[in-house]
């Protein structure tokens, strides 16, 4: 066994199994420990493969051969003691591995047995094999994405991993750690990238029908599209982001920089945003990214200059806030959200 257990948190007391895998099931994990609790890796021999030192904090391992007879009973000894559970692999594997949920809570019946998949626990797709962005591109995110002239392009893989994925699992095992505290069961929370996904995909399924937003890409007010909500390249060669959506910060913005007030004026008329865009573009190119740092970081005009991760550890508001800390030349991001009275640490 290596590795430490949880930090102090309002998890503290909190014992989660995770069995090991990628993506958004140890990020799930980390989420749990940096909240305080103390969570057990059940690893395959030799590791995953996908050894991440931040992502992997605050574990305890344990390397089992959940095939064979002494390590599958290792496993359920530790799954006894356990509060939480959580697994990520195709339907089915845990059940034949006989760990599936109906065991374990026969052992345990207060166990929250958190399920994270990519497709669901049914469904044609549910066994077939598949990523991140294979799960947008099923959701309607993707085709929102890129320039209209190209294929989309996948935004890392946050918004289907981590955004739809390890956000929601990490949810509905705080919901059902709830519910237990009311009942004294436990239950299986099975989290699906696509349900999740789906479910961030909201705020526009609200909005399309009143043609208050669109998802086409040369239309989409908060997809790049217009003037005042997207990036602009400086005369440096690096990047700053403006997020000017209402009237007051985008006058406010074209005030401060210079820009003609009759671009105020055609703010939402989306047949002018590609010139509108273009008028920018020139401007801001004129200066490098330190100078609209100087003018416009901290106003209203809804500006951040596009740092990289190792820019972002080091930026005034970061550094106030210990956003980042650095062990052994890794960033570490400080836990989140953070708590009055008993926040966790990484």
């Amino acid at each position: 066994m290596t590795g430490k257990t949880g930090a102090q948190g309002p998890l503290t007391g909190i014992i989660v199994l995770e069995i090991a895998g990628i993506g958004p099931g140890p990020h799930a994990a980390m989420l749990l420990a940096d909240m305080g609790a103390t969570v057990v890796r059940v690893d395959r021999l030799g590791g995953n493969g996908w050894p991440n030192p931040v992502v992997d904090r605050g574990r305890s391992v344990y390397e089992l051969d959940l095939r064979s007879p002494a390590g599958k009973e290792r496993c359920l000894d530790l799954i006894d003691s356990a509060d939480i559970l959580i697994e990520g692999f195709r339907p089915g594997v845990m059940e034949r591995l006989g760990l599936g949920p109906d065991v374990l809570h026969a052992r345990n019946p207060q166990l929250i047995y958190g399920r994270m998949t990519g497709w669901g626990q049914d469904g044609p797709l549910a066994k077939a094999a598949g990523h991140d962005i294979n799960y947008i591109a099923l959701t309607g995110a993707l085709a929102a994405l890129g320039d209209d002239e190209a294929p989309p392009r996948p935004p890392l893989n946050l918004v289907g991993d981590f955004g739809g994925g390890s956000t929601f699992l990490v949810m509905g095992i705080l919901a059902a750690l709830v519910e237990r505290a009311r009942t004294g069961e436990g239950q299986v929370v099975d989290t699906a990238i696509v349900d999740g996904v789906a479910s961030l995909m909201s705020f526009f399924a609200g909005l399309l029908p009143s043609g208050a937003i669109s998802l086409e890409r040369q239309k989409n007010l908060l997809g790049g599209a217009a003037p005042f909500y997207r990036c602009y390249r400086c005369a440096d060669g690096r990047d700053i982001s403006v997020g000017a959506i209402e009237k007051p910060f985008y006058r406010e913005l074209l005030e401060r920089i210079g820009a003609p007030a009759s671009l105020l004026e055609s703010q939402n008329d989306p047949a002018r945003w590609a010139a509108d865009s273009a008028v920018l573009a020139g401007i801001f190119a004129t200066r490098s990214r330190d100078d609209w740092c100087s003018l416009l970081e901290g106003t209203d005009a809804c500006f951040a200059p596009v740092l990289t991760l190792e820019e972002a550890a080091d930026h005034p508001h970061n550094r106030a806030r210990a956003q980042y800390v650095r062990r052994e030349g890794v960033l570490y991001a400080a836990p989140a959200p953070r708590f009055s009275r008993n926040s966790g640490s990484a």
